[in-house]
């Protein structure tokens, strides 16, 4: 039987929503709303900081519709954490008073509010050693590059090959962690970003670091002449033409932000068996990655590196910030207590 949240949570609490298309920033209004419950299998949550990816406000966009969102008002953001306030009928690991991370169901999003119903097979106990806002950063952008890598062939367990990867837009949400991942994973990394970033795209164990607005940059080409088996794509606008000379006779281009262009080259390489690989992807969202993610957050292995951390009176920033398209890792907003 699920507990009450009455002696627990309130009837009501802040949260940002829009209710319709567009608007960018300015269509986020500040609201209060009734706390949601959890039911069957669900977990309410007391947030305690949010991480705002690319894909919520291109949901806001209509990038994803017919399917996102799928009503409105819509609160958006799926990456927290936060503590459980109460669990629902069937929920057996987690109990109230634990630190999870969680992602939320992409559906009903919710992450931009004091309270959050998670999906038990969503949430992953949270250690000490973990700060809220480290752990809010993990869902989407260190399960993209977690599940690039191993598309490529990455193994994390000391039995893979030393293949060679190239990260593009290495110093963003996902390209950080994938350079970190990849490093873990005994792999050779190549790495593009901006002149500013290239230290810190090194420090986290990039072998080589080009800065993609220099013609060498641009070309994507190995300083030392390596060709690449795996590309975890992160940015748009490369086309299949320019991979395919860099890549190694059976290397895949993992790309995380497909067009239709680069679908339908996937799709044709698919269905001609080609060895060299354009592959879209698609997060499958797991509780094993979760975990594995998080006790390397623990045992600092992994590091989630912050650009900015916004109170959730000032979401709004943190949104136009990400839409912006120039932080330096993550954009966490944090709820005041």
């Amino acid at each position: 039987m699920a507990t009450t949240t009455a002696a627990t949570a309130p009837a009501k609490m802040r949260a940002l929503q829009y209710d319709a298309y567009g608007e960018g920033a300015a269509g986020l209004k500040h609201v209060e709303v009734p706390v949601p419950s959890a039911k069957k299998n669900e977990v309410l949550l007391k947030l305690q900081a949010a991480t705002v990816n690319p894909v919520d406000w291109k949901i806001q966009k209509g990038e994803m519709r017919p399917l996102l969102p799928r009503r409105f008002p819509f609160i958006p953001v799926t990456d927290v954490a936060g503590v459980v306030v109460d669990v629902g009928p069937g929920v057996k690991d987690l109990a109230a008073g634990d630190q999870v991370v969680a992602m939320l169901n992409s559906l009903n999003g919710g992450g931009l509010a004091e309270y959050a119903v998670a999906p038990a097979n969503l949430t992953v106990k949270r250690p000490p050693t973990v700060s809220a806002a480290e752990g809010a950063g993990i869902p989407i952008a260190a399960g993209t590059a977690l599940q690039s890598l191993r598309s490529i062939g990455a193994k994390f367990d000391g039995t893979g090959k030393p293949l060679n990867v190239l990260i593009t837009a290495a110093s963003g949400g996902v390209g950080l962690y994938a350079v970190q991942l990849a490093k873990l994973a005994n792999l050779h990394v190549t790495a593009t970003c901006g002149a500013r970033n290239m230290d810190l795209v090194k420090s986290l164990g990039a072998d080589e670091v080009m800065d993609y607005r220099t013609p060498e940059g641009a070309s994507l080409q190995s300083p030392s002449g390596k060709k690449y088996d795996g590309v975890v794509h992160c940015t748009v606008g490369v086309s299949w033409s320019t991979f395919k000379p860099l890549m190694s006779s059976s290397g895949r281009v993992i790309d995380i932000t497909p067009n239709f262009s680069a679908i339908l080259t996937g799709g044709l390489h698919k269905v001609t068996f080609a060895k060299k690989r354009m592959v879209p992807l698609l997060l499958w969202p797991n509780k094993a990655d979760l975990e594995f993610l998080v006790g390397l957050l623990e045992k600092g292995k992994l590091k989630t590196v912050i650009d900015s951390r916004f109170p959730l009176s000032e979401a709004t920033k943190a949104w136009q910030s990400s839409i912006d398209g120039h932080a330096t890792g993550k954009i966490v907003v944090e709820m005041e207590s």
